[in-house]
Formats: C-alpha cells, structure tokens, sequence
C-alpha cells in the first residue's frame, strides 16, 4: 500500500472515499460537505466509538467514524476505529482511502489511524490460487486499498511515514509466522535474515547451521535440533546506526519453525498452529530491519534460534542430559520444553557478542494465556528500569505486558536431582514465571526482560489483527529502541 500526507482537506485529494473522524460534542468542520452536515443533523451519523455512517458528495464517498469522547482518545482507539473503518472502505470497493483528521490532534493519533489502517489491510494470500477466468465484466472486488492518504495538521509528516514503515515491518512478520513449516524451514528463516542483511545499509547478518552451533558448545540448542533432518540456524544480526550511543541492545528470538513436543509429543488437536511457534524470531528480525530502515542511533546485536522439534531416532529423549554454553546441566524431563533450551544458549551468545541489556520474545508457555489471555504478554525481568522501558514501550504501541514476579522460591523449583537445571519441574505450579526464571540462570547479571508472547502472537482478536499472525513485539521493540535513540 502506498501511504502519503497532505495538508489538503480530504474533499481536495483524489481519494475516492473519505473517512471523517468525528469527536462526541466536538463541531463538524466548516469545509464539509453539505451531504455530510445532513447525515450528521439527522442523527444517523453517530459519533460514539467504531460508529459508522455512508453518504456520497462532491463525487466522493463518505465515511463517518465515530471516535467518541475526546478526553478518551488513545492511539490503540484510533487504530482500532481505523480498522474498523478500512473493513467498510473495502465493503464498498475503495481503491484510495483518505483519513480526515479531526481538528486538534496531533501527529500521534494520525500515524495511528495510518497504522491501523495498514495493519488491517493485510492478508496472506501466498497459497492462494488464482481467480477463475469469468465471463463477469466487472472486476473482482478489492481485497486491499491500493492507496491510503492521511491529511493532516503541519508537521505530521514524517511521524506518520516512520508509522507506516512500522506497520509494514509488522506485516512482513505476520507473513513470516503464517508461512507452513515446509516452506519456512530454519534454512529459509536464516536466508531471509541474510537477504535483509544485504538490502539495508548498517545491517550485518551471519547464520551458522548444525556444526556452528555444536562448535560453540551450545549443548541445549543442539540437542532440540537433533531430532530433525532439516539443518538448524543461528542467526547473529547487527546494527550500528549514525552516530548511535547509548548500551548496546540485545534482542533475542525463539524461531521454532515448527513444534512436534518431540518425543513428549503434543496433542493432535491445533498441532497445526505450531508453525507460529517462530513468531519471537520473526518479530526480533523485522524489528531490527526497522530500526535500521529508520536509522535510528542506537547499537543492537539480535540472536533468532531457530529449529524444528521433532520426534526422531536420534531425537532428545525425556531424561537427558545437556550441557549449555556457560557450563550449566540440563535435566530434559519435558522435550515439548524445548524453547527455553534454545534461547538459554541464544542469550548467552547474544552476551558474548557484546549485548548490555537484552529482551528476548518467545511463545515459550501456553500458561501465560491462562493467567493473561490474548491482552497481555507476560514480562519476567531481572532490574526495574529496563523493564518499566519495556511496559512503556508497550503502553506507546499497543503491546501493552505485564510484569510477573521473581522470587527465590520460583527458582527453587528448577533445581534438577541429576543436573543443574530441570527445563521441566513436575506440579505444573507457575509455569510462565518458571520458564523465564529457568531463562534468568543464562543472562548472569545483565539487565535483562523475558516477554512470552504465546497469547499475543496469533489469533489476537484485536481489530486489526484478529485471525492469524498479529506481528506482536515488532512495535514494542522499535519504541524500545527509540527510548535509548
């Protein structure tokens, strides 16, 4: 989708649909149609949130949005009445879309409009045959805008191009997660990577498959890996922007391509959704391409792991025992625990590479969606000032989290009878604070977050994102970012 702004009225663009946001109380625009003052005096214009009105003018469709009360606005309120508003722009064929924005808001609330926009707009249509030839003159209807207009206030214009750029980082992620596992393969994940790496200046990529990750004793990543003939890949990515200052920022991302439980193996039911179980990966690798597109000034080193976990002949078995790379033993009592062992040596690389404060973003719990449903992630940190950026920064974008808590008992569950670590105590007591304090043992005393994203990456339910990949993480670590810019 195209995205530009103006500080044109919407009447005065080449849209063929305006949408008017309007504010409960607030005054209709002068320069307003009069077919719209009409529909807003007959009452059939409602202003209250996600309300929506059509009428025609000037050779233009109209589309009332109610955004409600004034003092309520949020930027997650104009992305989800954005959302709303682009599902009927496309319900009426609309090729170019132009938001109106209403008067006294800032850029902020426009480059949310535009975001939610585009994050509605997407669709995974790579599987997909082609339409039948048809005998029909008209053309198919629309699937997606071609253009999108924001017209706004002065000033606005390059918030709200940054926004766009986002929202199709996100989109690229979603298109990441919703690929099968036989076509996103751990191989095909690290060629992405490396294509990225190639394309955008500042930005360094390096994979490594199966004798990398043994040669540098990551005993837990490997042992995961084991289990499946496709190759597995480490992928260590770098960026460095202009003038960047500040710690250098570790991002960390589960990419399990695809999740059997290996030997201790899932139920059959919704196996098929283990596809998203790279989707921390996905986020970590479109944030960084983000970041690096908008070339803000800060240092990040990002680490994906990424496998299948499969039952095999020479897969893990419940019971084993593996080395990490920092020397610690891990009792394999639950090979469906496989997350946690990829990303302890994942974290430990990314410190190695010189990561000061790191976050790292996996699917690693079906407990967290018990305890916070699809509207929160779940955050287990080890220092308050790097995870109140995090809540911050999720405030900022959407991708609101919750801090759960750390305490020593947590950790006394972990403690193995044959080996320094159990990846999988028995009681099913606290399982999301349990997986992230089992991560606390691989980041030694670096400020460090563990966001477990398993009911925030699909099937969200949120406007914009209801069904399939939601992209979750790609906003909140390029605000993160920001916060250090």
């Amino acid at each position: 989708m195209q995205l530009t702004t103006t500080t044109e009225t919407g009447a005065a663009t080449d849209a063929d649909t305006i949408a008017v946001a309007l504010f409960e109380g607030a005054e209709t625009p002068p320069e307003t149609p009069a077919a719209v003052q009409e529909l807003i005096a007959s009452g059939e214009a409602r202003r209250s949130f996600k309300s929506l009105a059509l009428t025609h003018g000037e050779g233009k469709r109209w589309l009332l949005v109610g955004l409600g009360a004034r003092d309520q606005l949020s930027p997650e309120r104009a992305r989800v009445a954005a959302a709303v508003a682009r599902g009927r722009a496309i319900e009426l064929s609309t090729r170019t879309l132009c938001w109106q924005t209403p008067l006294g808001v800032g850029a902020e609330i426009a480059a949310a409009l535009a975001e939610g926009t585009i994050l509605a707009d997407y669709r995974f249509e790579r599987y997909k045959s082609a339409t039948a030839q048809s005998d029909d003159p008209e053309p198919p209807p629309a699937k997606q805008l071609e253009r999108l207009i924001v017209s706004a206030a002065p000033g606005a214009e390059t918030t709200v191009a940054e926004a766009g750029l986002v929202a199709e980082a996100v989109n690229s992620a979603r298109e990441l997660q919703n690929r099968p596992g036989n076509d996103l393969t751990p191989t095909a994940l690290a060629e992405y990577a490396s294509a990225l790496g190639g394309e955008i200046g500042h930005l360094s990529v390096q994979t490594e498959g199966r004798a990398g990750i043994e040669s540098r004793g990551m005993g837990a990543f490997a042992a995961v890996a084991q289990g499946s003939e496709q190759e597995p890949a480490l992928i260590t990515i770098h960026y460095e922007g202009p003038g960047a200052s500040g710690p250098t920022l570790g991002f960390v991302g589960k990419a399990v391509t695809f999740d059997s439980g290996g030997i201790s193996l899932k139920p059959g039911a919704k196996m098929a959704e283990m596809k998203f179980d790279m989707s921390g990966g996905a986020a970590v690798i479109e944030a960084v391409a983000a970041i690096a597109r908008l070339s803000l000034p800060v240092k990040i080193v990002a680490v994906v792991g990424a496998t299948e976990n499969l039952p095999s002949g020479r897969a893990v078995k419940p019971g084993d025992i593996v080395t990490a790379s920092n020397g610690k033993t891990i009792e394999v009592n639950n090979t469906d625990a496989e997350g946690r062992m990829v990303l302890a040596d994942c974290l430990c690389h990314a410190i190695a590479e010189g990561a000061e404060r790191i976050v790292d973003l996996a699917t690693l719990t079906g407990a967290v969606i018990i305890a916070l449903g699809s509207t929160y992630a779940g955050l287990i940190g080890n220092e308050d000032e790097f995870s109140g950026r995090i809540i911050d920064a999720g405030e900022a974008t959407g991708e609101i989290v919750w801090r759960l808590p750390m305490h020593e008992e947590y950790a006394d569950l972990l403690k193995g009878t044959y080996g320094d670590l159990d990846n999988a105590p028995e009681g099913r007591k606290a399982g999301t604070i349990v997986g992230g304090t089992f991560l606390s043992n691989f980041v030694g005393d670096v400020p460090w977050a563990h966001l477990d994203i398993a009911g925030t990456a699909w099937d969200l339910g949120r406007t914009y994102a209801e069904k399939g990949a939601s992209g979750y993480g790609v906003r909140l670590l390029v605000e993160l970012a920001r916060s250090y810019a």
